[in-house]
């Protein structure tokens, strides 16, 4: 097999996530695109390994470091995600900008002290 079929699959992959990132409003979205791009650095390293007949298989060694450091990623963003979807209402990124909370009104305040 030659090298040039996995790694072109590869860059398409990790266009299709650029592209995800750069456009898409919403934050789930936005991390399935980085997931896709994960996924093509890792297909990169295995095919790489192959090809060069590494004793070690440190490509291989690494996409799994990789793989695991991924599920971290995505458990840990999606709870974020889910947190702000909770406060805001909203899991758009445009509308995230502002990480401040809201002031409350003086009348709401009293309110809430009582």
């Amino acid at each position: 097999m030659h090298l040039a079929y996995p790694a072109v699959l590869a860059a398409l992959l990790f266009c299709v996530g650029l592209y995800g990132v750069l456009a898409r409003r919403n934050a789930i979205l936005v991390l399935m695109s980085v997931e896709l791009m994960l996924n093509a650095v890792n297909l990169n390293l295995v095919a790489f390994d192959v090809w060069l007949r590494d004793a070690l298989h440190a490509g291989q060694a690494l996409t799994l470091f990789t793989i695991a450091i991924a599920a971290a990623e995505i458990g840990i963003g999606l709870a974020i995600v889910l947190m702000v979807y909770r406060n805001r209402g909203t899991a758009d990124v445009d509308r995230l900008r502002d990480t401040a909370e809201r002031p409350q009104p003086a009348d709401e305040k009293a309110e809430a002290a009582a």
